[in-house]
């Protein structure tokens, strides 16, 4: 493998590709400098830490290696990064040898979002089989324990640019057949773009029940999400797959996570729910953007969803370069690594609850909090009806009542 120092970025919004920038590294250190086509279009990609200009920019070593946030979203990491250092291996080719703008190469046009890197690392494309998902979720099984590397190409094509700790792929979905494909790259007509989860090796067997139970209080709560489901296999096991948000048909959507936008490392993160509150209003311009995420904080604080980091949290940019949150992801219930939320709700992570709610959103002049606050309560202690409509088991839906119950409201 030839190292690779130099990419052309490319967006591709609504069908039609324009050319960003190059991206060089040089004597250990990144470099971007933006087209002047580009800049004449006023659309930011990036509008906190990458100014359209015609200077040439640089990012610090950390958090991201030297490489901006909006390009660090277009890595893989957790499952993914896995996936695609295993596969490097598997050909022989050191870890130590690869840098940010190699493993670019390899994402090419496969990323999340919008964004395109060349020239891409050559990887050989999957036909349009049908999936078969119990066979793909011992094919992950073996990638996890270490011991296949038959299977690794296969996945590395279905999700091995998704992002996540847990196992996942993206997929092609035809309601009207039922079927599924990969769906990596543009889809035939019927099919819509899905990313289907697989559990890890510390999940509850039940995860996709759970997730999905934590779905639909979500949207009872007024929390915009994207249509998810459980999938099924011939074993009869489910899996949690959401329909993806920036795909529409097979037009992309700009996407930045709030990690990428604030360069925020979210595994060593001091991000509290007002800096996403800020964050948003900024970029929506409208001060409906407090309550949606002071919304979300409270579904995650209430619902025990303690893995709530700043990379779950992403925006939306169309054509235009206008500005929207991205509808809800991840949400379900989990613990951090230290027990604590990731982010935090006017400075506290341990327990917060309604005064931190409340003390968030006087800081924001949120209108009627309370009101919000007791909707999303409501929701959620009405977790074991909605457990028993997901097929989620007795074990797991006395321990997460529990929780719920018991938390200190």
């Amino acid at each position: 493998m030839n190292k690779v120092n130099k990419l052309i970025v490319s967006i591709n919004l609504e069908d039609r590709e324009r050319d960003l920038g190059e991206l060089i590294q040089a004597e250990n250190k990144i470099y971007f400098k933006y087209f002047k086509e580009f800049i004449d279009t006023g659309i930011e990609i990036s509008p906190f830490k990458m100014a359209l200009t015609e200077k040439i920019l640089s990012a610090k070593l950390h958090p991201f290696d030297g490489l901006f946030g909006v390009f660090n979203d277009s890595l893989p990491d957790g499952w993914g990064r896995l996936l695609l250092d295993r596969k490097l291996s598997s050909e022989g080719i050191s870890l130590h040898q690869i840098g940010p703008l190699d493993r670019l190469a390899y994402v090419g046009s496969k990323g999340a979002g919008a964004l395109i890197y060349r020239p891409m690392a050559e990887t050989v494309l999957l036909k349009e089989s049908v999936l078969e998902l119990d066979v793909l979720a011992n094919d992950m099984n073996q990638v996890l324990k270490g011991t296949s590397t038959v299977v690794l190409d296969k996945l590395f094509q279905l999700g091995g640019s998704s992002g996540g700790a847990r196992p996942k792929l993206f997929a092609g979905y035809n309601s009207y057949t039922d079927q599924l494909i990969p769906g990596t790259t543009d889809l035939p007509e019927g099919y819509e773009h899905w990313i289907i989860k697989f559990p890890s090796s510390s999940d509850p067997f039940d995860i996709a029940n759970i997730e999905y139970a934590y779905y639909k209080m979500a949207l009872d709560a007024g929390i915009e999400m994207n249509e998810s489901r459980l999938f099924k296999g011939l074993s009869g096991r489910e899996y949690f797959g959401t329909k993806r948000f920036d795909r529409v048909n097979n037009q992309q959507l700009h996407m930045h996570s709030a990690s990428g936008l604030l360069h925020d490392n979210f595994r060593l993160s001091n991000l509290d729910y007002g800096h996403l509150m800020d964050c948003a209003f900024q970029l929506e311009n409208h001060i409906e953007a407090y309550t949606k995420i002071l919304r979300l904080a409270a579904f995650n604080v209430y619902g025990q969803n303690r893995d709530d980091h700043s990379k779950n949290f992403s925006f939306l940019m169309d054509s235009g370069g206008l500005w929207k949150l991205a509808p809800a992801y991840d949400l379900t219930f989990s613990s951090s690594s230290y027990g604590m939320h990731s982010t935090m709700v006017a400075g506290e992570s341990k327990m917060p609850g309604r005064k931190h709610l409340l003390e968030l959103a006087q800081n924001f002049s949120v209108k009627n909090p309370n009101k919000i606050i007791d909707r999303v309560q409501d929701v959620l202690l009405s977790w074991k009806k909605y457990a028993i409509e997901c097929g989620v088991s007795k074990e797991s839906t006395t321990l997460i009542n529990k929780t719920i119950q018991n938390y200190k409201y």
